[in-house]
């Protein structure tokens, strides 16, 4: 059963959103994801499979440049 990561971040535009990209279309664990550069808080969800851990996307993101932080509801 897949699980829907939520995390605010500072990827604050098209080119951003394609850096992080590279990093995170190699992840297997990641079925899907997608940010909304709308949101206050540029919010990038994940739709990954149950080993894809929050530490680890944090951990992608940082490779990219970026970061981010996990939203509670």
């Amino acid at each position: 059963m897949n699980q829907v990561l939520v995390f605010k971040t500072n990827l604050l535009n098209e080119q951003h959103v394609q850096q992080a990209s590279k990093h995170l279309n190699k992840v297997k664990g990641i079925v899907q994801w997608n940010v909304d550069l709308q949101d206050c808080d540029n919010v990038l969800r994940v739709v990954a499979s149950p080993f894809c851990t929050i530490q680890s996307v944090q951990n992608i993101l940082a490779n990219a440049g970026y970061w981010c932080c996990e939203l509670n509801d």
